[in-house]
């Protein structure tokens, strides 16, 4: 580290701004390798969007309901002691559906169903079995819908990625970029030139129908992935009540960051509390981008710029208890998801009771629907009792109502899952030059993966990038 703080201000070896998942991770790994470091949260309790709640029986989720563990993720999780809280899910959770012509149906999930679903025409599975014939193109800022209509059919892109992105990004297919979402499958497209050739090359022939429906990046690890989802026994939220647990003091909650500047050699962090600001030459910005935004304009106008490009998705989820002799189709498997054309605004419902124990009453289904996105925006600001109405009629339609479920919380996200655009990963990059000669490294949702599990790997990578020497595999295992 550089000389000493400025007058008026503490010195850390490290500051942390925002205690999502991502901040967590990074301001825990600096502490587990003995930096002195501070994570400074504006609100009243650490996790962000990532929090379990009891209510009557049920356990819900206020974020994400689940956990997939890539690599990179995993060996986050091996670094901060967390794998051990992982539960897996139960087998239902490969059974997942699609509402398809007034009814919910399997998505396929290997070769033979894909051949026998009625979700693509002949046509359809025709042509995506052609993809290895398909001249090799360009994908460089090409939206999801491009590239995959390009290498699969159009047939591929409305019947089967795309609904399935409605329930990882609650967007749409085509403002998503196709690098940022899928990145294993264009590089596939240009090292090989086709998706299947290429997967295939390397080592990779699992089902492609599982490749397409798995976006997200896929960064070398010194872990291999865990095959399935997870969660822990007490919901996700367990895993930023341990890290919050573990950083003590080195927490700061409801102590919102002010104002960002450069105090010579470092930053000056200002908060409403207290008459010392902190100071750092090394700082980790792990909020939301327009929040981000804010905080770096006065140090770079430009990366402030990007930051403010980035958009959100909003998000409204509503928990219902439901007895499952009163629904005319039953909630088994994962859930459903709704696609664009089918009129309605549920995005998609998840029937994790079924998953994970001790999620409802006995004889209970929990029902976790999921309305607004990209696709109906103004869900956010609707009255509670429009929503269930609508809720009520969308469920009517898909799952078949006797009595109507029991409502148990609604939560309202404005901005809840960021859309990656055909620009993102050259955006991230130019945000990244800019603010690393500054000491500022960046992590979260935004970067490089809307998924908890990639929030977590950023936050680690984030720390790393500000201290070299915690890199490599001793630092990944902990």
């Amino acid at each position: 580290m550089s000389g000493p703080a400025p007058s008026g201000t503490t010195r850390v070896d490290a500051l942390v701004v925002g205690a999502g998942l991502a901040g967590l991770a990074a301001a825990a790994t600096l502490r587990r390798a003995g930096r002195d470091v501070r994570l400074l949260e504006a609100g009243p309790r650490a996790g962000g969007v990532v929090h379990s709640e009891r209510i009557g029986g049920f356990l819900v989720e206020h974020g994400p309901n689940t956990l997939r563990v890539p690599g990179p993720a995993r060996a986050a999780l091996a670094g901060l002691q967390l794998e051990p809280c992982l539960v897996a899910a139960a087998p239902a959770s490969r059974r997942r559906g699609l509402f398809h012509e007034g009814r919910i149906v399997p998505l396929p999930t290997g070769l033979a169903s894909a051949v026998r679903t009625p979700l693509v025409s002949t046509r359809g599975k025709l042509r995506i079995l052609a993809e290895p014939f398909v001249r090799r193109g360009d994908p460089s800022g090409e939206t999801v819908a491009a590239f995959v209509g390009r290498r699969l059919g159009r047939e591929a892109v409305e019947r089967l990625v795309g609904p399935f992105l409605t329930g990882v990004y609650a967007g749409d297919e085509s403002r998503l970029g196709a690098e940022a979402v899928f990145p294993a499958l264009v590089e596939a497209e240009r090292r090989s030139g086709s998706i299947v050739r290429g997967l295939l090359a390397r080592g990779r022939s699992g089902s492609m129908v599982r490749r397409l429906l798995a976006p997200g990046p896929s960064a070398p690890a010194s872990l291999p992935a865990l095959p399935g989802i997870y969660s822990c026994a007490g919901g996700l939220g367990e895993l930023p009540e341990r890290l919050a647990a573990d950083l003590g003091e080195s927490l700061a909650l409801a102590t919102p960051v002010t104002s960002l500047a450069r105090d010579g050699a470092g930053l000056r962090a200002e908060t409403p509390h207290g008459d010392r600001a902190l100071w750092s030459d090394r700082l980790v910005l792990a909020v939301p981008a327009p929040a981000a935004a804010e905080l770096v304009r006065e140090l770079d106008a430009d990366a402030a710029h990007a930051l403010a490009r980035i958009d959100y998705a909003p998000i409204v989820v509503v928990h219902l208890g439901a007895d499952p002799a009163e629904l005319r189709e039953p909630a088994e498997g994962f859930g459903f998801l709704v696609p664009r054309g089918a009129g309605l605004g549920l995005l998609g419902c998840l029937f994790l009771s079924n998953l994970f124990a001790r999620r409802a009453p006995a004889g209970q289904t929990l029902l976790s629907c999921m309305l607004g996105g990209t696709r109906w925006p103004q869900a956010v600001e609707l009255p509670e009792d429009v929503l269930l109405d609508r809720l009520r009629s969308d469920l009517d339609q898909t799952l078949g109502l006797r009595a109507a479920p029991r409502p148990l919380r609604t939560v309202r996200w404005a901005r809840a899952v960021p859309q990656p655009g055909p620009e993102h990963p050259r955006l991230v990059a130019g945000i990244e030059r800019r603010l690393g000669p500054l000491g500022v490294a960046v992590a979260g949702g935004w970067v490089r993966g809307v998924a908890a599990a990639d929030s977590l790997a950023s936050g680690v990578a984030a720390a790393r990038q500000l201290f070299p020497d915690l890199a490599g595999p001793s630092a990944a295992t902990g």
